[in-house]
């Protein structure tokens, strides 16, 4: 049996009917840069996070770039994050002008360690970039006090966290704005590039929409200088149509999640820890193995797709030399990049699938 780390092609035969009269109507009316189908999903997922805006834009690049913008983050800041992360969270602070400053991960979670926040804060600190890294949440609670006392914004990158949950609450309203993706492998995932910003704060919903658009506050008045962030047209209704079903499509994830769990609970590999207080998507369910080179070359054998995120800290990647950051400044984040693993998990996965795969990891890894 042959089983892929994802499957958009049967995501795209169970919402074709929908998809194709969808996109017939941008067409139909040549809406093709934002228009209707956008501003529908701009207000459908800013009621679904619970907030009050939504800005749609071109990529969750984009998004955490105008997030940051908004926030105020000027060239010679500091902005907080984590080193375990795709490298657009630390490209957008670039982007400002502004210096990464990296905080260590807690083990159990691979998200940023609050705990270690503070101690980072200097008089240049503009914000802090929480990552709800694989769709688990970062500790919201601890962060925002931390902000709090200081007086710095917080932008939660939630680019793999649609859906999720923090003490009840879903993620894209717990900081003073958030960033989101929808590149086409994420759990609410566009047929493009896509991204959004949600925030309950009418200045900077205000900021992103004019910047989005080249500075325009109206057709040809040019407020600033601004960036072409624009959603497609396209992107908006197909967007729109996949919301509809995002719960049903996390709830299959989780309950997947959950029989891996079970099912691998006395293999010998590390999973990381949930808070039961709170509820993750799994847009990546990981495992942590040692020997990775040879579990991924057995599995692949076994026909088990596997791949990782991430494989190198930022700190490690060439484009952040610049940092000064040598092996053995980030531990924890590093030891999590040497041993980390994703699994197989998308909605349409079957019981044989993942029965599959448990049986193939049980058996390359061996028991504790």
């Amino acid at each position: 049996m042959k089983v892929p780390l994802l499957d958009l092609k049967s995501e795209y035969a169970e919402l074709r009917d929908e998809i194709l009269p969808a996109l017939d109507r941008v067409c139909e009316t040549s809406a093709f840069v934002q228009g209707a189908e956008m501003e529908a999903f701009e207000t459908a997922f800013a009621e679904y996070c619970g907030t009050k805006h939504c800005v749609a834009l071109s990529s969750g690049t984009a998004a955490l770039h105008l997030g940051l913008l908004a926030l105020g983050v000027q060239p010679g800041d500091e902005v907080i994050t984590t080193p375990n992360t795709f490298l657009a969270t630390v490209e957008a602070i670039s982007y400002c002008g502004a210096q990464p400053v990296l905080v260590d991960i807690d083990p159990a979670t691979a998200n940023i360690d609050a705990n270690l926040i503070e101690r980072a804060i200097t008089r240049r600190t503009r914000a802090i970039l929480p990552v709800h890294l694989y769709g688990r949440p970062a500790d919201m609670d601890a962060i925002r006090s931390i902000a709090s006392r200081h007086g710095v914004r917080v932008l939660e990158d939630a680019a793999q966290a649609h859906s999720a949950r923090y003490r009840g609450k879903r993620v894209g309203g717990l900081g003073d704005a958030a960033a989101f993706s929808f590149y086409p492998t994420k759990n609410l995932g566009a047929y493009g590039e896509g991204g959004a910003l949600t925030t309950d704060d009418d200045l900077i919903a205000q900021f992103s929409r004019a910047a989005r658009s080249h500075g325009q506050t109206a057709r040809y008045d040019h407020e600033f200088v601004g960036y072409n962030y624009r959603m497609q047209g396209f992107q908006g209704a197909v967007l729109r149509i996949k919301l509809r079903y995002l719960d049903a499509w996390t709830e299959k994830r989780q309950a997947i999640a959950r029989e891996y769990r079970r099912a691998l609970a006395n293999a010998r590999l590390d999973l990381p820890v949930d808070d039961p207080r709170d509820e993750c998507v799994y847009h990546q369910f990981v495992i942590y193995v040692n020997s990775r080179c040879s579990v991924i070359s057995k599995l692949a054998d076994k026909g088990v797709e596997t791949s990782i995120h991430y494989p190198k800290p930022v700190h490690l990647q060439p484009a952040y030399s610049s940092l000064g950051d040598p092996v053995g400044t980030y531990p924890l984040a590093e030891r999590a990049c040497d041993r980390v693993l994703s699994l197989p998990i998308f909605p349409s996965m079957t019981a044989e699938q993942v029965s599959h795969v448990v049986n193939a990891v049980a058996e390359v890894v061996g028991k504790k």
